[in-house]
């Protein structure tokens, strides 16, 4: 995925982004810091995979599902039944710091494209299984030596990404500008929270400095 923004980006004639990234995309968007240092003008952070937290050891169960097979079908059930996916152990419950923020357009638009045929079902237990081995542990000697503008934005209360990990990313980069902390919120916190990120974002473009 760090070779097809490279790729993405040259196509369009883009030299270099401001990138923000969450969940599996922080993964990816530390790789492409790392492999294709130039592409990166800023980098915005919130609950990402980080270093040996990749896959996340509470994404087990998921990863365990998709190697059974059983993964897809539980997700059609939370698109059948969208009061399942608000549930307490469904992707509104789990992901989102308020469960009602998850709408009925939502669900359809993120889960249905994953499990609509047998192909796409069988490239969504690829894609999950693809996380291992785990490759940002040998990036990590990249990462301290990138010297662009760094801020890392995290929500308290995710069961995946633990916020020391945003402490760690903080130390690694040599011109982080700090982490925010966002109490109570959950990985999709950046999607109730327009408002924060780009806010966050503003901050990070102008060289404003963040509390």
């Amino acid at each position: 995925q760090a070779a097809m923004i490279d790729a993405f980006l040259e196509a369009l004639s883009i030299p270099a982004a401001d990138v923000v990234a969450n969940d599996s995309g922080g993964a990816v968007a530390q790789l492409l810091t790392a492999r294709y240092p130039k592409r990166v003008r800023t980098l915005l952070l919130t609950n990402c995979d980080v270093n040996t937290n990749s896959p996340p050891k509470a994404m087990a169960p998921h990863l365990e599902a998709a190697r059974r097979g059983e993964l897809a079908p539980a997700l059609a059930r939370q698109v059948a039944d969208k009061a399942v996916a608000r549930s307490s152990e469904g992707l509104g419950g789990v992901c989102y710091t308020n469960p009602a923020n998850l709408t009925d357009e939502a669900i359809d638009t993120y889960l249905t494209p994953l499990v609509s045929s047998d192909v796409r079902r069988a490239q969504l237990h690829g894609y999950l299984l693809a996380f291992e081995p785990n490759p940002l542990p040998a990036i990590e000697p990249l990462l301290r030596k990138r010297r662009l503008p760094v801020r890392m934005v995290w929500g308290t209360a995710d069961q995946f990404f633990d916020a020391t990990w945003a402490d760690w990313l903080n130390r690694t980069f040599p011109h982080s500008r700090g982490v925010r902390r966002v109490e109570g919120a959950k990985l999709f916190f950046p999607e109730e929270m327009p408002d924060l990120i780009a806010e966050e974002a503003l901050r990070l473009w102008t060289g404003e400095r963040s509390v």
